[in-house]
């Protein structure tokens, strides 16, 4: 680890770049952001951790804690919530096995998030499957995506019925 934060904070000292250009190499490195990384930065650059934290928690982009390799975003915004945009999200837990809490399943491969608006209110219900967007969804159209992500193995988009 220490070798990958020596090389983010040998770029950071040539570019001059700021703290969230330091927590988004640190993501890239790692996946999300460890805590020991914000440690031993804040050391080297004599920032306390509390700045990082700051940035990193005001940031819906940071995450603090490893996030699955597919991430699955259901919008839950207003338009999205009138048509059913709960009930996805409450089938997508299901149908992962996640816990109240979890957001991530334990063989990280997958990461479900909620949205406040993904901006796409005419196509509601929304669900970004990593960066795909797919609108006018419902659960078993998400559901069934999820599940042949799984039998196959690997991500190949989605089937309308």
């Amino acid at each position: 680890m220490e070798q990958k934060l020596k090389a983010i904070l040998q770029t950071h000292n040539k570019t001059g770049g700021t703290i969230i250009t330091l927590l988004q190499q640190v993501q890239a490195a790692f996946g999300y952001i460890p805590e020991n990384a914000v440690a031993w930065l804040s050391m080297q650059l004599d920032i306390p951790e509390s700045r990082f934290f700051g940035v990193a928690t005001f940031y819906s982009q940071f995450h603090l804690k490893p996030t699955g390799k597919n991430k699955v975003t259901v919008c839950c915004g207003a338009a999205c919530h009138i048509k059913g945009g709960d009930r996805i999200v409450n089938e997508v837990r299901e149908a992962l096995g996640l816990e109240e809490g979890e957001d991530t399943t334990r063989d990280l491969k997958f990461t479900l998030q909620s949205a406040t608006c993904i901006g796409a209110c005419s196509i509601a219900p929304v669900v970004v499957f990593n960066n795909d967007v797919y609108g006018n969804t419902n659960t078993e159209q998400v559901v069934k995506l999820l599940k042949g992500f799984e039998q196959e193995g690997e991500y190949t988009g989605f089937e309308y019925d």
